[in-house]
């Protein structure tokens, strides 16, 4: 690993390249939530592509695809408190790798999208989800975009750390 000097040019430009994009990120996930949450009702459904996408307005009490939905006592505080150490893992990470793009966008991704559902979370006490997809009757798990930076972020360490390996 290579440890950062925070004065050192390179990973300034490096911290504000994370944070650009995590933001971009965090807006672009919370605009578009907002959108949905001030034209749909809950459940409420627009068909985008007939057979394959619609746009339908649900709420995820639980984990990634709705795991642990309906544990009311402690949910909202473990989903928290997860996300926070996510979030802090996530800048330890980047902290701690090496100067790579995959490195940075998989982390500012990850980062982002997390901030997205915490938002979320605190500000609803569950996640605002709206795109479906399905093929005839089966449907893959509602999501948004948060949802899908954290998976394409994923996806990018993962390789990084396949890569480095």
């Amino acid at each position: 690993m290579v440890k950062q000097n925070p004065t050192d040019g390179d990973f300034r430009g490096r911290l504000a390249a994370f944070f650009t994009i995590a933001i971009f990120v965090l807006v672009l996930d919370q605009i578009t939530k907002n959108l949905v949450l001030s034209n749909f009702a809950l459940h409420e459904s627009l068909n985008v592509i007939p057979g394959f996408f619609n746009v339908t307005y649900v709420r995820n009490t639980g984990a990634a695809f709705g795991l642990l939905a309906g544990q009311e006592k402690w949910r909202h505080l473990f989903f928290q408190m997860v996300s926070l150490l996510a979030l802090g893992a996530i800048v330890y990470l980047f902290w701690t790798s090496k100067r790579d793009r995959l490195a940075l966008w998989g982390s500012a991704l990850v980062f982002g999208g997390a901030a997205g559902n915490l938002v979320d979370r605190i500000r609803f006490g569950y996640v605002v989800d709206f795109m479906d997809f399905f093929l005839g009757s089966y449907h893959w798990p509602a999501f948004n975009v948060a949802d899908s930076s954290i998976t394409v972020g994923a996806f990018l360490l993962a390789i990084k750390f396949l890569w480095d390996k």
